[in-house]
């Protein structure tokens, strides 16, 4: 079963409250996702351990409901300006 951009960003806040996060459908299909999350919790991790706290956020979604998900994190002053808080 697909996932709707907003139940993606959703788990991904209640994770990350402070987070700022901009879900893109790549293919229309509710199954492929991009997904850019800001967030200050970020700080001093690398993108490994920042790609790790999402996925734990996503609370095992990622590879059963959440087909796809091409993942971009950054701290809030690396950010673009679309995407400052």
């Amino acid at each position: 079963m697909a996932m709707e951009a907003n139940e993606i960003e959703a788990l991904i806040k209640a994770g990350l409250p402070d987070a700022v996060v901009v879900i893109e459908d790549l293919r229309g299909d509710g199954d492929h996702y991009s997904a850019l999350v800001v967030s200050e919790a970020f700080r001093g991790k690398s993108r490994v351990q920042q790609h790790q706290i999402v996925y734990a956020a996503l609370q095992g979604k990622m590879g059963g409901d959440l087909h796809a998900l091409a993942l971009q994190t950054t701290t809030p002053e690396n950010a673009p300006d679309f995407a400052k808080g």
